[in-house]
Order: C-alpha cells, then structure tokens, then sequence
C-alpha cells in the first residue's frame, strides 16, 4: 500500500498521515499492528530516501512589501474594509483561516492599549479553551489594524454575530459567515497568486524573527508549542537575513 502511494506520487506527508491513520485503527482492534512491522520501515525509508520529506511551503512577504500592499487596498465600500481589516487582523494575529472566520463580534476587546481576540479550540487546542491574541495599534493608520476593524465594524452595523460575513452584489451585507476558502482567495487578489492564506502566518513569524523577536514572543501569538514549529515557519529568502555572522563584528 505504501509503495502503491509513492508509485502515484503522493507526498511524503500525504503517505505518512494515511499510515497514521491505519496504525490508529490497528492499536483500537488488535495487538497486530502492520504499520509498525520492520518490513514496512524498511520501505518506508526507501521510499523517504527516493521522494524526500520537504514540504511545499507558503511563502511569505517581507515588511516593506506588505506595506506597499496594504496602502493601496481601497476602502471605499464595505467589502472593501471588511477585506482590509480581515487581512490586517489575520497577519497581525497571526491566525489560521479557520479560526479568522470562526470569530464573532463578541471576541473582540477593544482597550486603550489595542485590541485583544477571544477565541476557542485552535489547532494546537482540541478541547475548546479560550485562547487570547493581543493586538496593537500602528502609529500609521493606513497600517492599523485596529483602525480597519472599527471602519469595518461600523459598516457591518452589527454588535453580534459572524465577524466576517460575506457581501453580495450591490455592496449588500449578509448574516452568512465566510468560508475559508475565500480567505485564501483575497490573499491572492490582493498579494499575489504565488501566496496563500497560510502565508499570513508564515509572514508574520518571519517579519517577527528579523526584527528580533525570540521564539517565546512569537509563541504567544502564533500559539505553538513548541520552538520547532517557529523554524519551521520562518522563511527567509536570503541567507543573510538573521545570520549570526552579521554579529561577529569583524
């Protein structure tokens, strides 16, 4: 079966996450689990020899560029803030799409030191905890988060319900929520089709890393747990970005 899968070229992780699911389903009915038998590590080495492990990757945007992108998003109509404000908010906060459109009204705290995002079950938190993300005000205000979800909240008109909801033609809000996909779709309209959604978090953790964030800071927002997590998601496009040998000072 393993062989089978790599023959059709399914990914590493692809063939991995179905060989979990199979040895799960073993260790519920029986003591023989075939997953773990040396025969099948020994293919499954061939076959991570042969395809490799490396996964495709969202890429990420550098802070200069994002910038750019964010100051020529239009504003004049209420699908347009709520665009700007979703984007702002899901790169600031780091949030999965997922979670993005699962918020509601009510799991936003406003304060004069920002904005703090209520939510609950994450990824990485299965049993539907609240979990916390703070948000800050930017001295620019075409930059601002904060500033894009208030214009965003008073078009929507609403003090519960769906954050985001979609928008139908003639500018007309609805009470239906967003999906994800669509999140992925205005990453691309807006940034540019080689990105995706999940690129709103792999930017963050890597404009965080340059300007010199450590890992437990940007552990507190991202939600991971642990500092593998944060390599993983850095993307640095040159091998002088964040390099110890730029602190040698020679």
């Amino acid at each position: 079966y393993a062989t089978e899968l790599a023959e059709r070229g399914r990914k590493w992780s692809t063939l991995t996450r179905h060989l979990a699911a199979l040895s799960k389903w073993h260790q519920l009915h029986g003591p023989n689990n075939p997953v773990r038998d040396p025969r099948v590590a020994a293919v499954l080495e061939g076959i991570k020899r042969t395809k490799g492990t490396r996964q495709k990757q969202a890429p990420a945007w550098t802070l200069a560029r994002l910038k750019a992108w964010v100051k020529a998003l239009p504003t004049t109509t209420a699908a347009d803030r709520r665009n700007k404000a979703l984007l702002l908010l899901g790169f600031t906060g780091a949030f999965r799409r997922s979670e993005l459109v699962a918020l509601d009204i009510e799991n936003l705290r406003f304060s004069e030191e920002g904005l703090t995002v209520m939510y609950f079950g994450s990824k990485t938190n299965q049993y539907g905890e609240q979990e916390e993300k703070a948000i800050f005000y930017s001295p620019d205000p075409q930059l601002c988060p904060i500033r894009a979800m208030h214009a965003w909240l008073a078009a929507l008109g609403r003090e519960s319900g769906a954050l985001f909801v979609r928008i139908r033609k003639g500018d007309r809000l609805s009470f239906e929520r967003l999906s994800d996909k669509t999140v992925d779709d205005l990453v691309k309209r807006h940034f540019g089709k080689t990105y995706s959604a999940h690129s709103l978090r792999a930017s963050f953790v890597t404009i965080a890393k340059v300007n010199g964030a450590d890992d437990s800071e940007i552990m507190r927002q991202t939600k991971h747990k642990t500092s593998l997590m944060i390599q993983r998601y850095t993307r640095l496009e040159s091998i002088r970005q964040h390099n110890a040998g730029m602190k040698l000072w020679l």
